[in-house]
């Protein structure tokens, strides 16, 4: 996308067309350009409806998501050098929305709220100096279920494992007509993540099926 050190007009003028890879590339290549900021306004576009629904499963609480989801975007515009590309843009930012959500529910409660789930509060997300470890093995993951699954097996264990969605609404979401439906493919998907992981001496996955 850049010629000579420049960015073509390709690119300036239609970033809603990229990856998210390449608009963070874009953003990274400089944050205050026309081209930077464009990137940046369709990133946040883009996953703001998506990161308010992961904060609303978790929180269950309309204004303490809406919340959370302003947090989690204002993070991905500070943190944005620290993505490495290990892993997908889309889980970068689960993580990121993911420790907010068990940060906003820990502070919740103590402000009144009774409506957070219990299975929040059981966990109060990694400490600062455990941030780096729990990037990197979910980087660890994504790339191996990238490596090892096809696109519709992904979907599922995305769905079932981080977004926590129950089978049945995968199956509908995934427009799955077999019997078996989601369980099955998800099944599928992790007998390969096992015997993979078995290939590079690991020990087998663990998670929702």
């Amino acid at each position: 996308m850049t010629h000579g050190g420049r960015l073509d007009s390709f690119t300036v003028e239609k970033p809603e067309t990229l990856s998210d890879e390449a608009l963070v590339d874009l953003v990274r290549g400089g944050a205050q350009s026309p081209a930077g900021r464009a990137a940046m306004n369709v990133l946040i576009e883009r996953y703001q409806e998506k990161i308010y629904l992961w904060c609303y499963r978790r929180l269950r609480n309309r204004d303490l998501a809406l919340d959370a989801t302003q947090d989690v975007l204002i993070s991905i515009v500070k943190s944005l050098e620290g993505y490495r590309g290990d892993a997908p843009f889309s889980a970068w930012a689960f993580i990121i929305t993911r420790n907010r959500c068990f940060r906003t529910g820990k502070r919740a409660t103590k402000e009144g709220h009774d409506d957070i789930p219990l299975e929040l509060l059981a966990d109060e997300g990694p400490q600062p100096d455990e941030w780096t470890a729990q990037v990197r093995g979910y980087e660890e993951t994504f790339r191996l279920v990238s490596e090892e699954l096809d696109p519709l097996e992904q979907r599922a264990v995305w769905l079932r494992c981080f977004e926590e969605l129950p089978v049945d609404e995968i199956t509908r979401e995934l427009k799955l007509e077999a019997r078996s439906g989601a369980r099955g493919l998800l099944q599928n998907a992790r007998r390969k993540l096992r015997a993979a992981m078995e290939r590079r001496g690991r020990g087998g996955p663990g998670g929702r099926t």
